[in-house]
């Protein structure tokens, strides 16, 4: 991805459906042996590696056109998911929960995605058992459940995870009996599992809350329904429009769900205008600083936190970034400094010295976010900056490229033989 930074952005930009949302619903399609329809589809890589996944497995799947899917889950089967196909993305363990819940056993390859630090499935694992679950490890490292009949049971998570939490809904809405999720997560995605499950005929209350209380059903159907947008992409829209100095309305959001994100950027100085379902972002002067600490929601999201760490790079001031959920999250703070970014990692905490402007550099997307963060980063620089592996961009952004160009942006893609053959001209 090439960016020749230094230019506000100005205009309007439409938020596509949530990722961490949508993977969890297609996962709950094997619930319901019934054709369901998701509208709001992001179009993304992540999403089309599932629909994969489930196609592999016997789901008969319709893309109505580029955001809907129609998905009849009638003649799954419960066929081990390899490695080959959980590998690109950690989501692909929600098939653990829609597969036992649905079958009574489940075999899933340990999933893969963004690294930035351990992020056991522990708290998984012990929700299944508590369900009636034998849990066993095969080979290659294949995940394997069984149960002769699945019934509810009280769990309580030592942490609030959002995975675990989704994960255990999927397990027990056709449990025997009533399961109770404590200190469950509470994330917007959450809310909207619950609510997609709800209108294929579960019991599921309290989402949203400490306490998920979930009323076994024999069966589900299948419904229409339509993915919340996306949290994050807004927020990064949000970030990007402010650390540019621009002013962007961002369309297709939900405002409640911006709120930690929100008053961030009013304590950087940053306009923000809520209406019905958009967001004006304006920033006509330079950034002040701010203290961040990512915390479970409704606190600030660790997925918006190097989108922040970029604005915050040439905020006026000394800016603090705590984080509380990962434990290698600041990988791509390296690549701010290559931008002349004057910052210091210390373990979970940040310390950045705002400059006066960045400037242009070949960087690399460690991660999804980390990606987003480069992109914010080169928006900003003065020059051109050149990010490598923007396939994990891919996997959370939809046409990042054209919405940002549509919002004034110098950006564009080079094919990496092209990238090549530059350097080797150059030489």
């Amino acid at each position: 991805m090439i960016i020749n930074g230094g230019r506000p952005l100005r205009g309007e930009v439409t938020v596509s459906g949530a990722k961490n949302a949508v993977l969890a619903l297609l996962s709950a399609t094997v619930l319901a042996k019934d054709t369901c329809r998701i509208d709001n589809l992001p179009n993304i890589s992540d999403v089309s590696i599932m629909l994969h996944i489930l196609h592999q497995l016997g789901a008969d799947v319709k893309r109505v056109g580029r955001h809907a899917v129609e998905i009849n889950t009638r003649y799954f089967n419960s066929g081990v998911v390899p490695h080959e196909l959980t590998k690109h993305f950690r989501a692909s363990y929600y098939l653990l929960g829609a597969l036992f819940g649905r079958f009574g056993h489940a075999r899933v390859a340990m999933p893969g995605g963004c690294d930035f630090g351990v992020r056991p499935i522990d708290q998984h694992i012990r929700g299944f058992e508590l369900l009636g679950a034998s849990v066993s490890f095969e080979e290659n490292a294949v995940i394997a459940l069984k149960s002769e009949q699945p019934s509810g049971a009280p769990v309580y998570l030592d942490m609030a995870s959002v995975g675990a939490t989704i994960n255990i809904m999927l397990a027990a809405v056709r449990a025997r009996g009533v399961t109770i999720i404590e200190n469950a997560a509470k994330e917007p995605h959450v809310v909207d599992l619950a609510n997609f499950l709800n209108s294929m005929g579960a019991d599921v209350r309290g989402a949203g809350t400490d306490v998920v209380k979930i009323h076994g059903v024999r069966e589900l159907h299948g419904c229409d329904y339509a993915t919340i947008p996306d949290q994050i992409e807004a927020g990064t829209y949000m970030a990007a429009a402010a650390a540019t100095g621009g002013e962007v309305l961002i369309r297709n959001v939900i405002p409640k769900h911006m709120e930690s994100i929100t008053a961030k950027l009013l304590e950087c100085g940053v306009t923000v205008e809520e209406f019905d379902d958009s967001i004006l972002v304006a920033a006509p002067h330079r950034l002040q600083r701010c203290k961040i600490k990512t915390q479970p929601h409704p606190g600030f999201p660790t997925d918006m936190q190097p989108q922040f760490g970029a604005l915050l790079a040439t905020a006026e001031g000394t800016s603090i970034i705590s984080e509380g959920i990962y434990d290698n999250r600041f990988r791509y703070m390296e690549q701010l400094v290559r931008m002349g970014g004057d910052i210091k990692v210390d373990g979970k905490v940040a310390v950045i010295e705002g400059v006066d402007h960045l400037k242009g550099a070949p960087v690399k997307a460690y991660d999804l976010r980390a990606g987003a963060a480069m992109v914010i980063a080169g928006l900003m620089a003065q020059g051109t900056t050149e990010i490598e592996d923007i396939e994990y961009i891919d996997r959370g952004y939809e046409d990042i490229v054209g919405k940002l160009a549509e919002l004034g942006a110098e950006i564009r893609l080079m094919p990496v033989v092209d990238a090549i053959r530059d350097v080797k001209v150059a030489n």
